[in-house]
């Protein structure tokens, strides 16, 4: 029962809010009321349940038991209760409205499948309501099944319903309704998945056509949307190629066709692959578009004893035509969890030599004879560590629950004009989500 109505704060905290409206001292350790509104919905609820039990989605932003959604567009949102039971489509959505002081149940969707996966509440059609997505698992071994329903004469009507390994919502049109991105496996060609994009059109959803993924579905890792150079809206699916390697899909709309603008013709596959498993696409400037990473092996001359290969992070965007545009250079510490940006100028002449809790970078001159340290970053842990991020010439760049990263600065850096405040600024954590990614 805990979980029974996801509404319940909403409403104690509004009585709560009435509650504070009070006259006398023994008004104010009176139990607040449940007002009259929701014990009649509650009741609604109780009758339309019968041999039902609450079945809530398990992924997704929206995994409420009763969520609310305003699905004719009149401004008052209906409510919506997931439920199973039996038969052949055990899943149930039902629907209630209000209707002058009273609720009564409108309309329920029956769904095949064991499970909710997930639901999204968006505007397709451009009638003003919100359409309902909703995703179901079917078994562990068959593919999801989502379906597309919308508002009409009062009842619930299905506009789409096909399998998929994932699916998202984003507007690639830039017309301020929302399109269907669908992600699953291509029947005809197991080695590969398949990318497709459904609209509604007069009423109907219409399917673009369908463009290539480069990994089987079950591969895929993470999958955004964001846009591209020059403000064009995109999906960027990226899909694990072996134990070490990321694929990126670049999805979007070129002349009305939907285009994997990432897809090399010689190689058979996306473009960007990344020797790194734990790097994918973001907007990682925060200038609205979504970069992609490149690795660029450090030179290493074995000062340190450290013989292992090392890499910088190119950040790139693309724009329509699969062109490149830099946009940062970064050092990523995966073991520590931060990252630095560089100055494109010199950053493809460092190299880092770690040493303990030291991370000393060097620079190559020109003709990559010999290196020159310029500056270091420490990670500093233990209950001292406070204290040291401020011994020997040493700052302080960031502080987190249990470590204390400093830098300190060499002599070499004033030729490169690098201040304590660029390492500070310069000086990030990892995003968890970069290394779990996002399925």
């Amino acid at each position: 029962m805990k979980k029974r109505i996801w509404f319940v704060a909403v409403l104690a905290a509004a009585c709560l809010l009435s509650a504070c409206q009070i006259r006398t001292v023994d008004e104010m350790y009176q139990v607040p009321k449940r007002p009259q509104s929701y014990n009649d919905l509650q009741s609604v609820m109780d009758a339309a349940m019968n041999d039902l039990e609450y079945s809530a989605p398990r992924a997704g932003e929206n995994q409420q038991t009763v969520q609310m959604a305003d699905l004719n567009g009149d401004g008052i949102r209906e409510y919506l209760l997931f439920a199973k039971g039996g038969g052949d489509k055990p899943l149930r959505i039902l629907i209630f409205v209000q209707k002058d002081d009273s609720y009564q149940l409108m309309d329920t969707i029956a769904c095949t499948g064991a499970s909710f996966d997930l639901v999204e509440y968006v505007q397709i059609d451009g009638s003003g309501g919100m359409e309902i997505i909703v995703g179901c698992q079917i078994s562990e071994q068959v593919s999801r099944s989502v379906s597309v329903y919308t508002l009409v004469d009062g009842q619930m009507n299905q506009v789409l319903s096909t399998n998929y390994t994932k699916f998202l919502t984003c507007d690639l049109d830039s017309d301020a309704l929302m399109e269907l991105v669908i992600l699953r496996p291509d029947t005809s060609n197991l080695d590969n998945g398949i990318a497709e994009l459904y609209g509604m059109e007069n009423g109907i959803m219409e399917r673009s056509n369908e463009v290539k993924l480069s990994s089987p579905t079950e591969r895929l890792k993470r999958v955004i949307t964001g846009q591209l150079h020059g403000g064009v809206p995109a999906v960027f699916a990226a899909s694990a190629v072996d134990e070490s390697a990321i694929i990126t899909d670049v999805y979007a709309l070129i002349d009305g066709v939907f285009t994997n603008i990432s897809l090399s013709k010689e190689a058979g596959t996306s473009v960007q692959t990344l020797r790194n498993y734990y790097v994918y696409a973001d907007d990682i400037d925060d200038d609205g578009e979504v970069e992609l990473p490149s690795l660029i092996t450090m030179k290493q001359s074995g000062q340190g004893g450290n013989t292992d290969k090392q890499y910088l992070i190119r950040w790139y965007a693309l724009d329509t035509e699969g062109a490149e545009t830099d946009k940062m250079h970064t050092y990523h510490n995966y073991v520590g969890g931060w990252y630095l940006k560089l100055d494109p100028q010199w950053a493809h002449r460092i190299m880092v030599v770690p040493d303990g809790n030291e991370y000393g970078f060097y620079l190559w001159d020109e003709g990559y004879k010999t290196t020159e340290k310029i500056f270091s970053v420490f990670a500093l842990s233990g209950q001292n560590r406070e204290e040291q991020a401020v011994l020997d010439n040493r700052f302080t760049v960031y502080k987190s629950e249990s470590v204390v990263y400093a830098a300190r600065l060499e002599v070499a850096s004033g030729a490169l004009r690098i201040t304590q405040n660029d390492l500070i600024e310069s000086f990030s954590l990892i995003r968890q989500d970069w290394k779990t990614g996002e399925m």
